[in-house]
């Protein structure tokens, strides 16, 4: 598999986590996931997501961008925006940590999203905002190699 990576840019509203889901999983399928392997790689980008909509832009609506990159047998997937960002990165990633109490968040966004991939780095953007670095190994599906031999 030659290295491959996909770009998009969406507005950051909640209806367009599902696009965001589907986009990265429609790409990595060239690395012959597992089907527990593509529901993990869709439920951290749905909390990235999730987190830009909710916490990056309170006042006014911005832009979330989303790149993929296919490099061997891992795929590295980038969630960024240019919002507020967040004040202390580290407490931010404690589980059940919010500053949204008021809306009834869990605070498990990061804790997610680390349960599921390989590895998490979050900092902040060159401009504003955060950037969410998520890398995950795809293992060799082996009913597909039998099938292919």
């Amino acid at each position: 598999m030659k290295n491959n990576f996909m770009e998009v840019a969406f507005a950051a509203k909640s209806i367009n986590e599902g696009f965001a889901r589907v986009c990265v999983a429609s790409f990595c399928l060239a690395l012959n996931p597992s089907v527990d392997e593509l529901t993990d790689i869709k439920t951290a980008v749905s909390e990235a997501v999730t987190n830009c909509v909710v916490h990056a832009y309170p006042k006014h609506e911005g832009t979330i961008k989303l790149r993929c990159e296919l490099v061997g047998d891992q795929v590295k997937i980038e969630v960024s925006d240019e919002g507020i960002g967040i004040r202390d990165i580290e407490k931010a990633r404690e589980p059940f940590f919010t500053t949204k109490p008021s809306e009834e968040r869990s605070g498990m966004g990061f804790a997610v999203m680390e349960s599921f991939m390989d590895s998490v780095k979050v900092e902040k953007n060159e401009g504003r905002g955060l950037k969410v670095t998520m890398v995950k190994r795809i293992l060799p599906n082996l009913a597909m190699v039998g099938a292919n031999a």
